[in-house]
């Protein structure tokens, strides 16, 4: 088979999902948007409901709708972009809770949807969701008249413990919230590590269920294996790939495993990327092509079927690193191409 091999361990999320929860004084939610970090909702969510959670959040209504089928009625549904035009159908039909942003979709939720749930979410310091201060302070009291059933923020810099603006943030969030009583929510993953005071009533814990930082405690959820399709001898002075992007010096056995930039793999990797065989690292040569990858395998004494990408010798923070981005994006560029097994179900 000449198809990458994507495995996803479901115990592991589960138990990223409990460690975290223990963490957190209150109820710890989970953010399942972008089809659960690029790793199948339809999966991810029931685990995660079965392991215990009850409340979760996606990006738009859309994906509220997947989540729904996904876990049937009960668990909560929360909409981080609020309650959008055009959205009203969606929201009552598939009993989502729009995180409202603006005194403009208080009103149009009011007024479609009048009595369905709704949360509200405010701007503590970030500048791109949420109600400024000056706009909750007139809206504050006609809102929580309302009964919101959770008053939201989102921490810029929690990924960094020591930088000011999360202090900041949890001072002005304290300011618009202290006194309210629906329950309150402030950190995802970042935030729960950076203590108690940061916990309010809810947490949403996110890339630290999938196995990203800043959760350095997380189990490892996927590994990637590429199957290497050739292999060749290549001499000094002979060129490797798109635009003679990797000459020889030596004699080097190269071997080209099947995956590129179409399953999700930057082509930015190839300068600083590793693939791995056992112990053992295998160099990125030339250009991270549409569908394959060429890589230095002159140090093995015998050729494995595989050669991993993601996995127990390397993560996605460290496949971030080599390519100058983040975890999460790695994770959410998984292509559709992949033979995709489920672990631990």
């Amino acid at each position: 088979m000449a198809q990458a091999q994507l495995s996803i361990d479901l115990a592991a999320i589960r138990a990223n999902w409990r460690a975290l929860a223990n963490l957190t004084t209150g109820e710890a939610g989970a953010v399942v948007k972008a089809n659960a970090y690029g790793l199948g909702v339809e999966r991810v969510a029931p685990a995660l409901a079965e392991e215990g959670a009850r409340r979760f959040f996606v990006a738009v209504a859309e994906e509220g709708v997947a989540v729904r089928r996904a876990l049937g009625p009960g668990p909560e549904i929360c909409v981080f972009s609020g309650h959008m035009q055009g959205d009203a159908e969606i929201i009552r039909d598939h009993k989502l809770v729009p995180m409202v942003n603006s005194i403009d979709q208080m009103l149009r939720h009011v007024e479609a949807l009048p009595g369905h749930p709704f949360g509200i979410q405010l701007d503590s310091g970030m500048n791109r969701l949420g109600m400024e201060p000056a706009e909750w302070s007139a809206l504050r009291d006609i809102a929580l008249a309302q009964s919101p059933v959770l008053v939201m923020s989102h921490l810029a810099c929690a990924d960094t413990p020591d930088h000011g603006m999360n202090a900041f943030q949890l001072r002005s969030f304290r300011e618009m919230t202290d006194g309210i009583e629906a329950p309150r929510s402030l950190s995802a993953t970042g935030g729960i590590l950076l203590g108690p005071d940061y916990h309010f009533e809810v947490t949403r814990p996110g890339v630290g269920l999938y196995g990203g930082m800043p959760f350095s405690e997380a189990q490892p959820v996927v590994e990637l294996m590429l199957p290497v399709i050739q292999t060749r001898d290549v001499a000094p002075g002979e060129a490797v790939g798109y635009g003679n992007a990797f000459v020889a010096r030596v004699p080097t056995r190269v071997a080209t495993v099947a995956a590129g930039y179409a399953d999700g793999i930057h082509r930015a990797l190839a300068p600083k990327g590793y693939l791995w065989a056992g112990r053992t690292r295998c160099k990125i040569l030339g250009r991270v092509s549409m569908d394959l990858i060429t890589v230095d395998v002159t140090a093995l004494s015998e050729l494995p079927e595989h050669l991993e990408l993601l996995g127990r010798n390397q993560t996605i923070d460290m496949v971030a690193d080599a390519i100058g981005t983040i975890g999460y994006e790695v994770l959410t560029a998984l292509g559709a191409r992949y033979s995709r097994s489920y672990l631990g179900a």
